[in-house]
């Protein structure tokens, strides 16, 4: 370990000045940056209409997986339908909302939406009292609208399910946290050396090493790494979900971040990772932009389909990605009629040639959008023209 006479970072006598080394991290900086200009090559040449369906694709993610690796799971229908009446994207009947989604949801867009805004303590302090409305974390009552105390010991920054926890590090002690808190907000609101990839990365870091509050520290710096991204785009607009990115790679994320926790203040391990996740999170959003052109124009080819509601609602359900096989019974299940109802649909789009049947039959019959073939081509497609005008950037 390289801490010298200490545990943690925070208690280091150069706390906390920051190090790295910039021309290791030239590399990825730039990688991002290529992978960002391929994604927005793409986004300006789909409309204004398809933009905002990716985005509220990218949103409803983030959203649910900012949470999902906080162990809480989201209704992402009704994730959806916060973020689509609040940005006014029509997306049909809107599923109910409770308190708690719109709580988060409205951490999330005010974070991208307001990215230019100063971030203050007060604001800090409405985003934790909107992840937690009934001034509860399950049943615990935690403070809200202050930092946390340490009546309770120090605060351990854990992951897993309870009884299987994992500590990772110990935050600073509660009586730091006025100031150490003051200035991290200071760095925030300063126009500072960093490049502003590095600044996301190192303003999540910094956020989550601190913990301020009772509970929802992880989402809120993850949300402070966001305000920062858009900050370093030039726009409010989110089209690819690093808090998704970091819940396919929760593990690594966890154990760099304790790494980090028992190191020096150089800090370019760290940044390298946020870097490499960040890239990936802007590949992944390439997949997110197809899945939104497939539907698009699924529905301009059905455009005069007399399709009935639950038809609707199920093709949408594949559309957007159904998990598992969609068989006759799941069909009346989530379409809430009869299985011979459920049928009659089904053999409609079957024969309308909307649907096909998979191979295996009796019990196990099951359909998929007969334009999966399709989609499949439409993506290598894209792989392959992605490949080649990187390619040329080279040249």
């Amino acid at each position: 370990m390289n801490s010298g006479d200490y545990t943690y970072i925070w208690q280091a006598n150069d706390w906390p000045s920051w190090r790295f080394d910039l021309a290791t991290l030239a590399g990825p900086m730039a990688d991002v940056s290529r992978a960002q200009g391929l994604l927005m090559g793409r986004l300006a040449d789909v409309g204004m209409a398809l933009r905002d369906q990716a985005s509220l694709a990218t949103l409803t993610e983030d959203v649910v997986k900012t949470s999902e690796i906080e162990g809480e799971q989201l209704n992402a229908a009704s994730v959806r339908s916060s973020i689509a009446r609040r940005l006014g994207v029509d997306i049909g009947a809107l599923a109910p909302v409770d308190r708690h989604i719109e709580g988060v949801v409205e951490m999330v867009l005010d974070a991208t939406a307001n990215c230019h805004a100063p971030v203050s303590r007060e604001r800090l302090f409405g985003w934790h009292g909107a992840l937690f409305p009934s001034g509860h974390s399950g049943l615990s009552k935690i403070r809200i609208g202050d930092w946390r105390d340490d009546v309770s010991g120090p605060m351990p920054v854990v992951s897993g399910p309870i009884g299987r926890q994992k500590v990772h590090f110990e935050a600073p002690p509660a009586d730091r946290l006025e100031t150490d808190t003051g200035r991290f907000l200071v760095w925030v609101n300063s126009t500072s050396n960093e490049p502003p990839l590095l600044k996301a990365g190192l303003g999540h870091l910094w956020f989550v090493t601190l913990h301020p509050f009772d509970d929802g520290n992880g989402r809120i710096a993850r949300a402070i790494g966001d305000l920062l991204l858009a900050r370093a785009d030039g726009s409010p607009q989110r089209f690819y979900s690093l808090s998704a990115q970091i819940q396919r790679e929760r593990k690594a994320y966890y154990d760099i971040l304790g790494q980090t926790q028992k190191r020096s203040m150089d800090i370019t391990e760290w940044l390298a990772w946020f870097l490499d996740t960040l890239h990936r999170a802007v590949d992944q959003a390439q997949h997110t932009l197809d899945a939104v052109l497939t539907k698009a124009r699924f529905w301009q080819r059905w455009a005069t389909a007399p399709f009935n509601e639950r038809q609707v609602k199920l093709l949408n359900k594949l559309l957007d990605g159904f998990e598992g096989k969609l068989t006759s019974s799941k069909w009346a299940a989530i379409a809430k009629c009869s299985p011979d109802t459920a049928l009659r649909d089904i053999n409609d789009l079957l024969a309308q040639g909307v649907l096909r049947k998979l191979d295996a039959g009796g019990r196990s019959t099951s359909y998929e959008l007969n334009d999966r073939k399709r989609s499949i081509d439409l993506s290598i497609t894209h792989k392959l023209s992605a490949k080649l005008k990187a390619q040329r950037d080279i040249r």
